[in-house]
């Protein structure tokens, strides 16, 4: 078997680095040696280099001289950055005017989905159940009788970042400005988003030779107000794989996990988030570039469904390898 040269995108400009460059380590230690050969390459703003030797990457062709004088090319990029600039789309398109394959959504549904707001919009037609929200911009005159009319609670969230940064739960009129500008701190965008009571689940959902494969559901019990940072990264919440749900909810669920993958025409694997009230499902918001260190929702997931962790990333690989064949 021909090996493959696989560069791991990691690093990144976000709040979201350090989760970035924790889920590029997993990939590497978690594939399988006999077939891939395998590069961390941090990308920071205009410095792009392999984290193992400190050596640049030529932005000409995407390519990593090594101090041997071996240039080694990419077979495929492995999506591992969690933010700016490969969860908003920016760097997809570089990498498909090189001909190299990556494991992610393109350029197109990453910006889109990076934006909350735009998401619900692509999505309404089509009776996906969402909470009712608001988007505020940056410099734009804040009224405040027209959010009061989602009623309290509500979340209080950058429009276009992760991992619960910048996000509040407010409870009171007097926490509102507060946590607007908390937000803002984030994103030039900030998404008001009326609270819905029930419990909280997230399915992950990825195409393997071509067919889509949901994976089994996670209920997720934070132990802090609701699933932010420290419930995601710093073990404060219990997530339950498989969740304990009827056959009934467990289908819709996955059914549709399934639909919004392929309205959004996702690639690569995607976590669909959802809150539970009564008996449907609501969405959340999808991640085109989800946790995957461990301990993480989707590797919990595929684990469940079979897989080890070499396994499931090779498997994101070989199939961003069909795709870009056909």
């Amino acid at each position: 078997m021909i090996m493959k040269n696989i560069a791991i995108l990691t690093g990144g400009d976000s709040a979201e680095r350090v989760i970035s460059l924790k889920s590029g380590a997993v990939v590497r230690d978690h594939l399988p040696t006999d077939r891939y050969r395998t590069f961390l390459i941090d990308l920071q703003k205009a410095d792009w280099k392999d984290l193992d030797s400190g050596i640049s990457i030529d932005k000409n062709d995407f390519t990593l001289t090594l101090s041997d004088g071996e240039k080694v090319r990419f077979d495929a990029a492995f999506a591992a950055l969690h933010g700016s600039p490969l969860e908003d789309g920016k760097m997809q398109g570089y990498l498909e005017m090189l001909g190299i394959p990556y494991t992610c959504c393109d350029g197109y549904v990453s910006a889109l989905t990076m934006s909350k707001h735009n998401t619900k919009l692509q999505l309404a037609p089509y009776q996906i159940p969402m909470a009712p929200s608001e988007l505020l911009r940056k410099g734009d005159y804040i009224d405040l009788a027209r959010l009061q009319k989602l009623g309290l609670p509500v979340f209080v969230k950058p429009n276009d970042t992760g991992s619960s940064f910048g996000v509040t739960k407010v409870k009171t009129e007097e926490e509102m400005l507060p946590a607007i500008e908390e937000a803002f701190r984030y994103s030039n965008e900030v998404m008001v988003e009326a609270f819905m009571p029930g419990r909280e689940f997230s399915n992950g959902v990825l195409r393997v030779n071509g067919e889509v494969v949901v994976l089994p559901i996670t209920e997720i019990i934070p132990e802090t107000e609701f699933f932010d940072f420290a419930a995601k990264y710093e073990g404060k919440s219990r997530e339950v794989t498989p969740a304990d749900l009827s056959p009934e909810l467990t289908r819709q669920c996955q059914q549709r996990t399934g639909k919004i993958y392929e309205l959004l025409k996702c690639k690569g694997v995607v976590r669909i988030d959802y809150i539970l009230v009564g008996d449907t499902f609501h969405l959340l918001e999808p991640n085109t570039i989800p946790g995957i260190s461990p301990a993480s929702i989707v590797p919990q997931q595929a684990q469940a469904h079979g897989w080890s962790l070499g396994e499931f990333f090779a498997l994101l690989i070989e199939e961003a390898l069909r795709e870009a064949a056909v």
